[in-house]
């Protein structure tokens, strides 16, 4: 019986260890012609690019998780030339994913284009920094304040779904909120904003906004932060998202067109990982 017992003890960490999701990035809208100075600051102002709006789906058994939800309200239409557009839950259907079946929401950060679809999926759980929260429902609406980006509707949505109970708020860095699945925070994108590590046979870093394009990872370049000065926090987070995941190949970028063209990809699904 004692043997039994240890072995037991020693198989249930494997299995849980073992856990592997499938990944794949939803794309569903293209910007077109954005100052790409507004993603590199280096970048000459002249200069502009058309840049993919997706988001991700990751999958177990068990589970069905977003990494961010995109948006679809009208206002952001009218204000970027935003073409291509599908309204990001009829998006995730054709990843094979009912907005219903949809378990858990991680949102990297608060901008509009990235929490702007947590309406869409209403049995979800929602995963922020606590600090996100904090500012994006205080502190950035008063005078002195930073606000940009964020919708308003939004916040009141993010709000509504607290006072049910189904938004959790994480504290800090390195955090596994799910078994395999670990946020980290360090890049400032926005206030609080965090980064998805997907454990597994590859690891894959899911960067947001934290790392626009793969000239960030490849040519060491700065994205855009809250902190204008803040160049050397957002140039060490690049770092350990390459280290966390092995190579450039294994982070994925929140607004590069290419992982639709580096995986196998049908319509405006790109299947990362784990897809037969």
């Amino acid at each position: 019986m004692r043997r039994l017992v240890l072995l037991l003890v020693f198989l249930l960490p494997v299995d849980v260890r073992a856990q592997e999701y499938a990944i794949s990035a939803v794309r569903y809208a293209t910007i077109e012609g954005f100052p790409l100075a507004g993603l590199l600051p280096d970048a000459p102002r002249s200069e502009r690019v058309d840049i993919a709006m997706a988001f991700w789906v990751i999958e177990s058994a068990d589970r069905v998780v977003l990494f961010d939800t995109g948006f679809h309200r009208a206002r952001w239409l009218e204000r970027f030339e935003v073409s291509d557009f599908m309204r990001p839950d009829s998006a995730a259907r054709l990843a094979g994913v009912h907005s219903d079946s949809v378990t858990d929401i991680i949102v990297s950060h608060a901008h509009w284009d990235h929490m702007g679809g947590i309406d869409l999926f209403p049995n979800a759980t929602i995963w922020m920094q606590e600090e996100e929260y904090r500012y994006y429902t205080g502190p950035a609406w008063q005078p002195d304040g930073r606000s940009g980006g964020i919708d308003a509707d939004d916040i009141r949505e993010l709000v509504d779904r607290n006072l049910t109970g189904t938004v959790r708020l994480v504290a800090g860095d390195s955090v596994e909120i799910l078994p395999g699945i670990v946020v980290l925070t360090g890049a400032r994108h926005t206030f609080a904003s965090q980064y998805v590590m997907v454990r597994g046979d590859p690891t894959y870093v899911l960067a947001s906004d934290n790392a626009y394009l793969y000239t960030n990872l490849r040519e060491g370049r700065a994205g855009a932060t809250f902190l204008p000065n803040d160049r050397e926090g957002n140039l060490a987070a690049i770092d350990r998202m390459l280290r966390l995941a092995g190579d450039a190949d294994h982070v994925i970028p929140g607004h590069d067109p290419l992982p639709f063209e580096r995986f196998p990809t049908r319509g405006r699904v790109a299947a990362i990982k784990g897809h037969e």
